[in-house]
């Protein structure tokens, strides 16, 4: 079995040294590269891209930002989960690595069991995606056009006691419904498998790959108190389909589904039409960092 590969990009020796001994001793497989340039042309070049990579900021030739662009941008790397491991710690540089779309934002000196829990639970989430990617199975024979393939949509599933899950909203309203109702019933349903039904009460979200229809998609789960459910409680996901979902564009879903979530919880309440505006404006413009 494969060791999970780990990519470092730290100008500092020492620190580089340091980092990959730890990794190493922790059954991780490391490869390293002493900035952002170098850390593009190691990428070409590997055979299978890392499981994860960090990366300082403050480097010569390339900083960390510019990799981060360069990475977040190739078709074969933007899915890869990216984190900073660094010595700016002023909150504002911390705040530009969050707008950026960094998952984790590790300050210098750090705790080595920070990292290894870091590290780890991004690899734990890339387990949990592959397994409901691979478990997800769309009739490939239900008449979907090719404009419904290029389009986005935005579903909202909620689990009703008596049938299970049910898409509740849907946006756009034009969209093939019975299309839609296969996926988001498959992935809350191999969700909650993998999870339990009582994993899916924090809210989270993965990123994910349905290979059959070459689509990517985005799911948030997430649950509100409701006394009128049996378990006391509503749970209910956010889907999000479309030809492609970077990284970064994942993140910054996230954020939006996040405001949709609370808006929903505290007043009953989900403007569906202007939260797929949000998204689909992420997915669509060319942002610039």
């Amino acid at each position: 079995m494969l060791k999970p590969l780990i990519l470092i990009v730290e100008d500092n020796k020492d620190v580089l040294y340091n980092i990959k001994l730890t990794l190493e001793l922790n059954d991780f497989e490391v490869i390293t590269s002493k900035n952002g340039k170098f850390g593009l042309k190691i990428l070409e070049e590997l055979e299978r891209p890392p499981d994860v990579i960090v990366s300082d900021i403050m480097m010569p030739e390339m900083d960390g930002y510019t990799f981060f662009k360069k990475v977040s941008e190739n078709p074969k790397w933007y899915q890869i989960p990216f984190m900073f491991l660094t010595a700016k710690s002023l909150p504002e540089d911390i705040r530009f690595g969050k707008m950026l779309g960094i998952d984790d934002y590790i300050v210098k000196p750090f705790k080595v069991e920070d990292l290894l829990a870091a590290i780890n639970g991004k690899l734990k989430r890339r387990k949990i995606r592959e397994k409901i990617s691979s478990s997800i199975d769309i009739d490939v024979h239900l008449p979907i056009t090719d404009e419904e393939k290029k389009s986005i949509d935005l579903i909202f599933v909620i689990w009703d006691d008596k049938i299970g899950p049910m898409v509740h909203k849907w946006y756009p309203r034009e969209e093939n419904l019975e299309f839609l109702n296969s996926i988001g019933l498959q992935l809350f349903q191999s969700a909650i498998s993998i999870y339990g039904q009582k994993g899916i009460y924090n809210a989270q979200g993965l990123m994910l790959e349905i290979h059959n229809i070459k689509r990517s998609g985005y799911i948030y789960f997430d649950s509100k108190e409701d006394e009128s459910y049996r378990a006391g409680r509503l749970d209910y996901m956010f889907g999000v389909l479309a030809l492609k979902i970077n990284y970064f564009q994942s993140l910054k879903i996230k954020e939006i589904i996040e405001i949709a979530s609370k808006e929903f919880k505290e007043e009953n309440n989900l403007q569906i039409e202007e939260v797929w505006k949000e998204i689909t404006n992420i997915l669509t413009e060319h942002k610039k960092i």
